[in-house]
């Protein structure tokens, strides 16, 4: 397995990480991830040990923290430092005024809960899992400090932030001399790209590596959905445990993508699942991609996506397909390229 190191931290990562949010299967959205329960998260675990897949991701409200007690009790046989565990706050969680955010309050309350469901004394990397415009970001960012200082966390990143929300934190964080942020985990994948509009250049010019959520856009790219091939009706998507909207997929778009993945599976002999995978891991910034199952099968299908690399004729043959017209300013920004050069893709292609 090869690890890369997590954006400005000294942190090395498995370019393969493994999600729970299948485990526990609590409330309908999430039942329609997965319903794994202990003995198939502890099988699942262990695949994932085996091939070198040391590095978990969770979050405090999946399952209203069934997922956080489901990982707790398969990770059980394994030493505490042989593994990287990752969980988040401020979405719901509870009842009551202060169910949600990022208060000092809030995470306070959600990381000792997190800590007791996992079974440990300290979360390596701990998520905002929003931003949170109602508490001053001063107020977050000093208590995460406090929380690496005193050990009850190893590091702190963001997920799904604008890039103004993360370039302010960042911001506040030098200002004061805390902790910052050295990682974003976002929503990237073929069938959609927005990422490397404002987020990747952001990384890149300020060292925040990304993990990458929903890398198959909720199934959609698996290999099961095409031009004349429907959803499926077992799956999330049709199920409506899907995070990413069908509205934000352009279908013609996403159909060509589609092709273009299946040319170049037949061309490499992996899956076009594998493909899409892999051809994440050529991309700037990219740390770790968050692969999950449902079950054995899936997740070993996963694993095969690393261990060899896309052509930059095939990744470029996936751009093209993939491509859409970007928003303003973004259009108008790359009308001068020389001025606003966007990230180089293919720099250490062969």
């Amino acid at each position: 397995m090869e690890y890369r190191i997590l954006g400005g931290s000294g942190l090395k990562v498995p370019i393969l990480s493994f999600g729970t949010a299948t485990f526990g299967g609590e409330g309908d959205f999430f039942k329609a991830w997965g319903n794994t329960q202990v003995d198939e998260a502890k099988k699942l675990v262990n695949i994932c040990m085996d091939a070198g897949v040391n590095f978990f991701d969770t979050a405090d409200m999946y399952s209203n923290g069934k997922s956080e007690e489901v990982l707790g009790k398969a990770i059980e046989d394994f030493s505490r430092d042989q593994l990287i565990l990752s969980t988040k706050s401020t979405f719901t969680f509870g009842e009551g005024p202060n169910n949600q955010g990022s208060s000092r309050l809030h995470i306070l309350k959600q990381i000792e809960g997190s800590l007791k469901r996992l079974g440990t004394d300290y979360i390596d990397v701990y998520h905002m899992h929003g931003f949170d415009g109602n508490t001053p970001v001063e107020e977050t960012l000093k208590v995460l400090d406090e929380l690496v200082t005193n050990g009850k966390v190893r590091y702190i990143a963001a997920s799904n932030f604008s890039g103004w929300h993360l370039m302010k934190s960042l911001g506040i964080s030098e200002k004061y001399g805390w902790t910052k942020y050295v990682a974003h985990q976002v929503y990237y994948s073929l069938a959609n790209r927005d990422y490397e509009w404002e987020l990747m250049p952001l990384g890149l010019d300020q060292n925040v590596g990304s993990i990458i959520w929903s890398p198959l856009a909720s199934g959609r790219l698996s290999g099961k959905h095409g031009r004349n091939k429907p959803i499926p009706q077992d799956g999330r998507i049709a199920q409506g445990g899907s995070p990413v909207p069908e509205a934000v997929v352009q279908e013609e778009i996403f159909y060509n993508t589609i092709d273009a993945l299946e040319e170049v599976a037949c061309e490499v002999g992996k899956t076009v699942a594998q493909v899409a995978l892999n051809w994440l891991l050529q991309r700037p910034t990219v740390s770790s991609i968050i692969i999950g199952a449902r079950n054995e099968e899936q997740l070993k299908q996963n694993l095969e996506a690393v261990g060899w690399n896309l052509t930059r004729e095939q990744v470029e043959k996936l751009d093209k397909a993939s491509e859409v017209p970007p928003t303003y300013p973004y259009w108008h920004q790359w009308k001068n390229k020389s001025l606003n050069p966007t990230p180089d893709f293919y720099s250490h292609l062969k």
